[in-house]
């Protein structure tokens, strides 16, 4: 048996393998428990292992790539296509092992351990940023229930808080109040977490020479900085700065047909994550835009008489998008001038 194309479908604990020859028959298909996969692995000849990216997924590549295969991870959008019909696990590694092979195939670069670790801090804040948003929603919504209503804005929440702690307050029950105290100490255990990881992010970008560098483009802060700097790796990878939006999702949609050209929403492909960060500083270089005297900010009042604010947040940051590749892919500073252009 001379396995040459594996498609690996991982689990949390038990994992398909489809193999192929190189007339691609079928010549190997089982189930390993995660114990025994690397020791599987370990008894083949070096050959080409697909694996969908998704959890844990750049970890074994790293392993199987230790012990001499060729490993690629595969976008789970771009496999779905190759699925016959009906979904198991034995279908799904099949589908790995067709789409890996196929020459036109995009791949994701295996992210090192460094990287991912980098990555960590961003993800524990977006976790802390949910729960404290899921208990003032909590807490707002229980203070309504005896007519106690805050203006909009996280920190608005203090005035219900003060409240709550008002021992001659009486339109609150005793009961509620002692729960909805716990709600309140949770939130604010929450705020000094928060503010802990933000300082490891701008720790990680006074250490890195790239993320410093695109922490002079207006609308990019540390955060995103040091996101862009993990997520991205080796901007060699895309061909110029309009691949790297497309990559992000930040351009337009097609549906077009019968050489009629339709461009619709953005698409929304790529890190939801990185995409939303470049949204968030663009907002806020549109705030400024209507003072600065900049080019950048001359360009957004523009496109500002002729769009709507949304529509102009996104066109912002796309072009931030195409900076940031420009400069990751060059290592030139941020020049002004070159941005309005």
């Amino acid at each position: 048996m001379q396995v040459t194309t594996i498609g690996l479908d991982i689990a949390k604990n038990v994992f398909q393998v489809h193999g192929v020859d190189d007339a691609g028959h079928a010549v190997l298909r089982r189930q390993l428990r995660r114990g025994a996969v690397l020791g599987f692995f370990a008894g083949l000849e070096p050959c080409l292992v697909g694996i969908e990216a998704c959890c844990t997924a750049h970890h074994w590549a790293r392993e199987l790539a230790g012990l001499g295969h060729e490993v690629r991870l595969l976008p789970p959008s771009y496999v779905k296509a190759y699925v016959k019909r009906g979904k198991n696990d034995a279908v799904d590694a099949e589908a790995i092992c067709e789409a890996v092979t196929r020459p036109s195939m995009r791949f994701v670069p295996v992210k090192s351990t460094a990287r991912q670790a980098a990555l960590v801090p961003h993800r524990v804040r977006e976790v802390l940023i949910r729960q404290r948003t899921m208990l003032i929603n909590v807490l707002r919504g229980q203070m309504a229930e005896f007519g106690l209503v805050a203006a909009k804005g996280r920190h608005k929440i203090a005035n219900l808080v003060a409240v709550l702690r008002d021992p001659g307050e009486t339109r609150i029950p005793a009961l509620a109040r002692t729960m909805l105290l716990e709600l309140a100490d949770t939130i604010a255990a929450l705020e000094p977490r928060i503010a802990r990881t933000q300082k490891v992010m701008a720790a990680t970008v006074r250490q890195d020479p790239v993320a410093r560098l695109l922490t002079t483009i207006p609308g990019v802060g540390p955060i995103t900085a040091s996101a862009m700097a993990a997520a991205v790796g080796d901007p060699g990878r895309f061909r110029n700065g309009r691949h790297f939006a497309a990559w992000l999702g930040l351009v337009a949609k097609q549906n077009s047909s019968g050489g009629k050209p339709r461009l619709g929403r953005i698409s929304k492909m790529g890190d939801r994550y990185l995409r939303k960060l470049l949204v968030l500083g663009a907002t806020s270089s549109l705030r400024r835009a209507r003072s600065d005297q900049t080019p950048l900010a001359a360009w957004t009042r523009r496109l500002l008489e002729r769009r709507p604010p949304r529509l102009v947040t996104v066109a912002l940051a796309n072009k931030t998008a195409r900076i940031v590749w420009a400069l990751m892919a060059h290592g030139e500073a941020y020049r002004p001038e070159a941005a309005a252009a």
